[in-house]
């Protein structure tokens, strides 16, 4: 504690051995490669349970102002279930800082997992390829994209090694690691058919582009032989790389003459996907797999293939690993169907039963020993990364989830690898993001709160039998009640429908509080709060649709251009549908001027346009001054006058006075990247706006004057929905995720 009683700390001081994890101060204050060095040493629960909440927006920390690190500090504990630790976070003294305006109440933590060592938010999404090896001591990985670019990180400290590998012209899609002449090096894999050799030490390319002549003479190959999957291995002394692609080939390359050995290995009837190596009774070979779903074995002698095809019966795909079960040369392959399967090198048959969990298909598999026991990490189409046990066949622990940001996001790439003595898996993917994963440790810390596992795309606030409630949906399709002072669930998810949500709005009908959903499927629901059961039937709308409810209706855009009157009572249409967008609805409000009760749109046109909810007739002509696509809209009473607020993809809010159709004042704009939320509310006496952006930041600013109020916010995901409870609580919405602020 500090002399005033807060919690504090410069950071710079002496820390007193095994007892970091207790000085917040150096957390918040400390340098961030110093605290980074620290979190591995502490021992028990609590020690366990800071590293990971420091280690959950570490890439954030790295770059960021001491301010900014005390307020995602706070809510990644809040993330990890400790509400009491972040009270105490928030309120550790910055120097020339005012303190914390936010206290988090509470926060979901569906994205948050103690296993995730580091997280490296480099490549332009998607990470294709990941390979590790040991560099003059340090462990490190070697990551490829659709960005062309290469790039090698020191897995102890998540930074990045070097410059960039720069010489390939097209998406980087396959990497692997190996020696040559004692050197260690790393082969990639474009796009445009060419391999190309890296020593690991200087950075430098090895000679020149490996190219198949076949390649070099024709403009189809060079343009349709992409190299999709890449392995090392050692054959009669010679470092080789073995390689497939588009082309349905393997071919064999000498790494030291830049040769090629051999001639083309034809099998696969479709892309091969995957190679991986091993030695099977003193003979290497090469094992890989074809998007048609057969496993082929080469002997990379002889370059002969080995019996007949493994055929796993996986479906299309076959991601594939090699290692060693109880002295068995083992191939592991995973496929469209989910399953992963085990089969024995040596007598070519399947062992076992499939292994199953993964929801969707099976894109990533990577081999490693774990406290002795060898493993299988596999990634898939659902976004989870899975630790398999290939000697007793089960599943170790819980998924590791952290890829499942949005959608969810696939993982493309997984290697092994050992960091520090410690077994790691790094895995890439769709997000663009890279994760290194503890696979001893392994224990969730604390207890999140679960909740969406898709994107929340919505968020609206409202009173259930006098408690203050937030209702959230996403692309997972069902719809949460959150009871907003304590943050959890109310009653089961509100099911019913089909696809993604849109947008929720709530409002009352004949006195009952009700949440009125509108989504991907094109149609409206509407829920009782207070039973949790949907009303009536499902109203069929226009497509997509995006909606707000006043007491007694709904309005609904979608993407085919249309605004919709809805009598919520009913649930019959009031009068007729209206055109006025071109292009989709993309956000909707309601509020009055002069008395009529009107609706407020934008578009993906870039306009505002303002409806009379009794004639359905639009008033005037649209607003204009966004250069791109309205996202949102929300409504108001500013100095007794009517006003709109919107943002949009050109990164501004603009607010609007209704009366007058005139923009007031100059776009509110902090920084780059779309504006994809808006919300109004009430925060100290002060009438407020708040925006969300992509970038994964929030702003506040006060309407009157139109300044921002305090620091923006920092999430660790992209922020897509928020509300202003009335009570003045924020509740917003990132990746998976829901968390409720209060000021201070």
């Amino acid at each position: 504690m500090n002399g005033d009683g807060r919690e504090g700390g410069s950071g710079t001081g002496p820390v007193v051995a095994g007892a970091w994890w207790t000085d917040l101060g150096l957390l918040v204050n400390g340098d961030p490669a110093r605290v980074w060095g620290l979190l591995d040493t502490g021992a028990g629960p609590e020690a366990r349970l800071v590293a990971a909440v420091y280690r959950a927006s570490a890439h954030v920390h790295r770059d960021a102002t001491a301010g900014v690190r005390r307020q995602l500090l706070a809510l990644d504990a809040a993330r990890y279930g400790d509400l009491e630790l972040a009270a105490r976070i928030s309120a550790v003294v910055v120097a020339g800082e005012p303190a914390s305006r936010w206290q988090v109440e509470w926060s979901t933590g569906s994205q948050v997992d103690a296993r995730v060592l580091h997280v490296i938010p480099h490549h332009f999404p998607p990470v294709d390829a990941v390979a590790t090896a040991v560099v003059d001591g340090r462990s490190v990985a070697v990551t490829s994209g659709d960005d062309e670019g290469v790039l090698v990180w020191d897995l102890v400290t998540g930074e990045q090694v070097g410059e960039p590998l720069e010489g390939h012209d097209g998406a980087v899609q396959a990497a692997a690691t190996g020696e040559v002449e004692g050197r260690p090096v790393a082969v990639t894999g474009d796009n445009e058919g060419r391999l190309r050799v890296w020593d690991l030490a200087t950075g430098e390319q090895v000679g020149d582009a490996l190219v198949g002549e076949d390649v070099r003479e024709s403009k189809y190959l060079l343009e349709n032989g992409s190299v999709c999957a890449v392995a090392t291995a050692v054959v009669e002394g010679r470092s080789v790389a073995v390689s497939g692609g588009y082309d349905k080939t393997v071919r064999v390359w000498d790494l030291a003459s830049g040769e090629q050995i051999g001639g083309l290995l034809h099998g696969h009837d479709d892309t091969v996907l995957s190679v991986a190596t091993a030695m099977v009774e003193g003979r290497p070979v090469a094992v890989t797999g074809g998007y048609e779903g057969t496993v082929q074995v080469w002997d990379l002698v002889t370059g002969e293939q080995i019996g007949e095809p493994l055929d796993g019966r996986t479906g299309r795909m076959g991601e594939v690993a090699t290692s060693a079960v109880e002295g068995r040369p083992v191939a592991v392959i995973g496929g469209e169907d989910g399953t992963v399967r085990v089969w024995d090198l040596a007598t070519r048959q399947q062992i076992g039963e499939p292994l199953e969990g993964h929801t969707q298909g099976v894109t990533a598999v990577a081999t490693g020993v774990v406290e002795g026991r060898p493993v299988a990490v596999t990634g898939g189409e659902d976004g989870t990364v899975r630790v398999w046990d290939l000697t007793t066949r089960q599943q170790i622990g819980e998924p590791l989830e952290g890829h499942s940001m949005e959608c969810p996001l696939e993982v493309w790439a997984v290697a092994t690898g050992v960091v520090e003595g410690r077994p790691v898996a790094v895995t890439g993917g769709e997000d663009g993001r890279v994760r290194v994963w503890d696979l001893v440790t392994g224990g969730q810390i604390g207890n999140p709160l679960r909740g969406h596992s898709q994107d929340i795309s919505a968020v609206a606030t409202g009173e259930v039998e006098g408690r203050p409630v937030a209702v959230t949906g996403g692309w997972d399709g069902p719809v949460r009640v959150w009871d907003l002072a304590t943050g959890q669930p109310i009653g089961e998810p509100l099911q019913g429908r089909t696809g993604g949500v849109r947008a929720a709005a709530t409002g009352e009908v004949e006195g009952r509080p009700v949440a009125v959903i509108g989504g991907e499927d094109g149609t409206v629901r509407v829920w009782d709060l207070t039973t949790g059961k949907q009303i009536g039937d499902a109203v069929q709308g226009p497509t997509g649709d995006v909606l707000v409810a006043t007491a007694t209706v709904a309005v609904t855009g979608g993407w085919d251009g249309t605004v919709r009157v809805w009598d919520l009572a009913t649930g019959q249409p009031i009068g007729n549908h209206v055109h006025g967008h071109i292009g989709g609805v993309r956000a909707a409000a309601t509020g009055e001027v002069e008395g009529r009760p009107v609706a407020v749109t934008g578009g993906e046109d870039g306009t505002v346009r303002v409806w009379d909810l009794v004639t359905g007739e639009p008033i005037g002509e649209s607003l204009e001054g966004h250069t791109q696509g309205v996202n949102a809209v929300a409504t108001t009473v500013l100095d007794g006058r009517p006003v709109a607020v919107t943002s949009g993809g050109d990164g501004t809010a603009r607010i609007w006075d209704l009366a007058t159709r005139q923009q007031i004042g100059d776009p509110l704009q902090g920084h780059t990247g779309q504006a994809r939320a808006a919300a109004i509310g009430v925060m100290e006496g002060r009438l407020v706006t708040v925006t969300g952006r992509n970038e994964e930041t929030v702003q506040v600013w006060d309407l009157s004057t139109g300044e921002q109020v305090g620091l923006e916010l920092m999430f660790p995901k992209p922020v897509n929905s928020l509300a202003v409870a009335p009570d003045g609580r924020l509740v917003v919405g990132f990746g998976h995720e829901v968390a409720a602020l209060s000021p201070r």
